[in-house]
C-alpha cells in the first residue's frame, strides 16, 4: 500500500501532559483522511508535528516511504505538506494576494511584483472554484472567505498533503457545504488530506476513513463507509453517546425577562434589533434560531448591557435594567455565555482560577479589604475544573490559553452556572465541543432549567436549538418573525422562518 504520509510510533510530552502516546496515523495517496477525537485528544498537537512546528520526542514521519526530520514549518511547506490553523493567520490590512505571497514574494528587479502574483491567484482561484478577489483585503470579506485565502497560500506554495485544522467551527452551512466541494475538488487535482474534526455528520460526508485518538491514544482506523456515527463516537468518546436530550416537558412559573419594544442599532449604525419583545419564565429553556447576523448579538448584547438600547425596555423579575451598568446586571441575576470565548469570555494571559473568579473577584469570600484570597479562589477554580471536566496540564493555575478551545468553553460555563443565576444565556455554548461535551453542555441547561432558572439559548445549529429548547424564537432581520412551541414544530416550519416566512404565533 502506497502512502504519502506515515506518522509512526509519535509521541509528544508537555509540562504535567502526555498530548500523543505513540501514535500511528497512514494516509494513502487521493484520499481524505478525518483524524477524530474529543476536545484536548492530542490532534492538533499530532498535525503540528506533521508540519514542523514541534518536534516529536520519539517515533518517526515519512514522506513517500523515506523518513523525513521537519524541523520547521519551511520544511514542511518544501516537502509540499501545507496547513490551515483553526484560528487563522492573516494580516487584516494586507489584500489577499499579499497575504498569499506572504514570505515568497516575488521581485521584478528591487520591488515586488504584486501583478504577477495576483494573476496566479486568481489562475488557482478559477482551477479550484475558489472565488478568491485577489485585491480584497482580508479586513473586508467574510470569515468563509479568508479560509479560502488560507487554503490558497497552501496551493501557491504547490503542496500536496493539506492539514485542515477544525475547517468547519467558524463557518455558516452554506459554507461548509461550499468547503466540502472544495476538498472533493483538491481531491481530484491528485492532493491528499488530512482533517482534523469532531463533527461525525461531516466525516460522513467527505472522508474516506477516519482516525481516532482520544486522551492521546490511537484507538484506531476505520472505513467511514461502513462505520456508523454511533460507532465512531463511542470510539471518540469510550462510551455510547446520547444524541437526544432527555428531559421531561417544562412547567415554566413566573417571568423572569422580559424584553419589551427594543430596538438596538448595529456596528454599522443601523437597527440591527426591530421592536423586539421576548419573555423567559423561570423553568424554561427559550431557543432563538436564525441565520448567523440576523440580531442575535444585538439581543444578547441589549440584555448584557454591551450594547445601548435606543427604545424599549428590559425587565429582570419586573425590575427595569435598560440602562444600569454590567456589574448591577451581573447582581440582578444574568450569567452570560459569550459568543466568542476568546474576545469576550476569559482573560487569556490569566489562570483558569483568575478567570473563574472575574465577575466576583471584589467579594467575599474571594477578597477581603481589596486583598485577594489566593486559597480560597484556588479551591472554588479547581471545584469548577474537576465538575467541568476542563482539562488542563496545571490544573487551575494553568493559563487560559494553554487550554484547547473546547475546554476554554468548559470553564466559562462552569464558572457562570457557578454564579447560580436566575437567567442564563447561552450563546453558542457547545461551538467547537465534540459529541461528549455537546452532550453534557445540554444536561447542564436542562438542568438549570429544573432547578427553575430562565435559560435563554441562542445557538445557529438549528439541531440544537430543536433537541434543547422547549420554545423557539426565529429571528429573520432583526425582527421576530414568530415563537412556537418545539413540540408542534418541526425543521423544515423553522427553516422557513429563518427565511423570514411569518410562522403561526397564536400558541404563545
Amino acid at each position: 500500500m502506497e502512502y504519502v504520509i506515515e506518522m509512526l510510533g509519535i509521541r509528544k510530552e508537555f509540562p504535567g501532559i502526555v498530548a500523543n502516546d505513540n501514535i500511528t496515523l497512514q494516509l494513502r495517496k487521493g484520499e481524505i483522511h478525518a483524524l477524530l477525537g474529543e476536545n484536548g485528544a492530542g490532534k492538533s498537537t499530532l498535525m503540528s508535528m506533521l508540519f514542523g512546528m514541534y518536534q516529536p520526542d520519539k517515533g518517526q514521519i515519512k514522506l513517500n516511504g523515506k523518513e523525513v526530520k521537519i524541523t520547521n514549518p519551511n520544511v514542511a511547506t518544501a516537502l509540499g505538506i501545507g496547513m490551515v490553523h483553526q484560528h487563522f493567520k492573516l494580516v487584516h490590512n494586507f489584500t489577499t494576494t499579499e497575504n498569499i505571497v506572504l514570505g515568497i514574494e516575488p521581485k521584478k528587479g528591487l520591488t515586488m511584483d504584486i501583478a504577477s502574483a495576483a494573476k496566479r491567484v486568481a489562475e488557482l482561484s478559477e482551477k479550484y472554484g475558489l472565488n478568491v478577489d485577489p485585491y480584497a483585503k482580508i479586513e473586508d470579506i467574510t470569515v468563509g472567505m479568508q479560509q479560502r485565502v488560507e487554503i490558497m497560500k497552501m496551493l501557491y506554495r504547490d503542496a500536496n498533503i493539506l492539514i485542515f485544522d477544525e475547517p468547519t467551527a467558524v463557518l455558516t452551512p452554506q459554507e461548509i457545504d461550499d468547503l466540502m466541494e472544495i476538498m472533493k475538488g483538491l481531491i481530484k487535482e491528485g492532493k491528499s488530506i488530512i482533517i482534523i474534526t469532531h463533527k461525525l455528520k461531516e466525516i460522513k460526508a467527505v472522508a474516506d476513513r477516519c482516525s481516532v485518538i482520544r486522551r492521546g491514544k490511537y484507538i484506531g482506523t476505520v472505513d467511514v463507509k461502513t462505520t456508523s456515527e454511533a460507532e465512531m463516537a463511542k470510539m471518540m468518546v469510550g462510551r455510547n453517546v446520547n444524541f437526544k436530550v432527555d428531559k421531561t416537558p417544562a412547567t415554566p412559573k413566573e417571568t423572569i425577562l422580559k424584553v419589551d419594544n427594543v430596538s438596538v442599532l448595529n456596528n454599522k449604525k443601523v437597527l440591527g434589533l426591530k421592536n423586539f419583545n421576548l419573555e423567559v419564565r423561570a423553568g424554561e429553556i427559550v431557543g432563538i434560531a436564525g441565520v448567523e447576523g440576523n440580531g442575535q448579538s444585538e439581543l444578547v448584547e441589549a440584555i448584557t448591557g454591551l450594547r445601548k438600547i435606543e427604545e424599549g425596555k428590559v425587565f429582570i423579575k419586573n425590575k427595569e435594567i435598560t440602562s444600569l451598568p454590567i456589574r448591577d446586571r451581573i447582581e440582578s441575576g444574568i450569567a452570560h455565555i459569550p459568543e466568542d470565548r476568546q474576545k469576550r469570555g476569559l482573560v487569556l494571559d490569566y489562570t483558569i482560577e483568575e478567570n473563574m473568579i472575574l465577575e466576583r473577584f471584589n467579594k467575599a469570600p474571594f477578597s477581603k479589604h481589596g486583598i485577594l484570597k489566593f486559597p480560597v479562589i484556588r479551591e472554588y477554580a479547581q471545584k469548577i475544573v474537576d465538575a467541568f471536566d476542563v482539562r488542563a496540564g496545571q490544573g487551575a493555575s494553568t493559563p487560559a490559553r494553554a487550554l484547547s478551545g473546547g475546554n476554554q468553553q468548559k470553564a466559562i460555563i462552569g464558572r457562570e452556572i457557578e454564579l447560580n443565576p436566575e437567567l442564563l444565556i447561552a450563546v453558542q455554548p457547545t461551538r467547537g465541543l465534540d459529541v461528549g461535551s455537546i452532550e453534557y453542555i445540554h444536561k447542564r441547561l436542562v438542568e438549570q432549567r429544573d432547578k427553575g432558572k430562565a435559560v435563554l439559548l441562542v445557538s445557529l445549529e438549528l439541531d440544537e436549538v430543536l433537541n434543547v429548547s422547549d420554545r423557539i424564537a426565529v429571528v429573520n432581520a432583526g425582527e421576530l418573525i414568530g415563537i412556537v412551541d418545539t413540540a408542534n414544530t418541526n425543521e423544515n416550519e423553522i427553516g422557513l422562518m429563518m427565511a423570514g416566512v411569518k410562522g403561526d404565533t397564536t400558541n404563545e
